[in-house]
């Protein structure tokens, strides 16, 4: 399998709620990094907990993927009934038709007004 197909079937897998297909698509020593949060994720066991325990009422919106190599980036919208929605951006490393690693940037979408020195360069999408 490509490296772009193992990421697409990741996010199809995570918003199907299928745990055992998400965990066979992750190496056993996954490590997943949250630099903005300067927290990590280590194991394949772990990934796969904590989403499936995560707070219900999200899905997974792919907006694109781009892969080079064993290097894959996803930028996925990630509707929550309560506490979304967010944007996540993940780069992941696959090898074997497993993702070995990841480092993901999340962000809560929403509208911020922006200064009134700055405000002529932009409009809201």
């Amino acid at each position: 399998m490509e490296p772009r197909e193992v990421v697409t079937q990741l996010w199809g897998r995570i918003q199907a709620r299928d745990w055992d297909g998400v965990g066979e698509l992750l190496a056993e020593d996954f490590v997943l990094d949250w630099p903005h949060d300067q927290v990590r994720i280590r194991g394949r066991e772990n990934y796969v907990e904590f989403n499936r325990t995560y707070p219900e009422g999200w899905s997974i919106e792919v907006l694109g993927i781009v892969a080079e190599g064993s290097t894959v980036v996803s930028e996925v919208r990630v509707p929550h009934d309560t506490l979304g929605p967010f944007f996540a951006l993940s780069f992941f490393e696959v090898e074997d038709d497993q993702i070995t690693s990841g480092r993901e940037y999340w962000a809560k979408e929403s509208y911020e007004e922006p200064a009134p020195d700055r405000a002529r360069w932009f409009e809201p999408i």
